[in-house]
């Protein structure tokens, strides 16, 4: 998970050490709605394919950025 922990990091633009343990929507404060589009189009230009809507709704934890990210 740290490659997630680590992608996450990037797409939000804060280090990776200043993201609380189990991060989430909205914790960090980074992760808010445009760090969630950042998010999504970083996923989606690594995943080489647009994420479906529901992968962008239900993206709401660090688990979910490594489960897309496994895909």
């Amino acid at each position: 998970m740290s490659d997630a922990r680590t992608f996450l990091a990037e797409a939000l633009g804060v280090p990776a050490d200043a993201l609380p343990d189990a991060p989430r929507l909205g914790e960090p404060a980074a992760w808010d709605s445009i760090g969630h589009m950042r998010l999504v189009l970083a996923l989606e230009a690594r995943m080489g394919r647009p994420l479906a809507a529901e992968e962008m709704l239900d993206l709401d934890g660090l688990a979910d950025v490594a489960r897309l990210l496994d895909a």
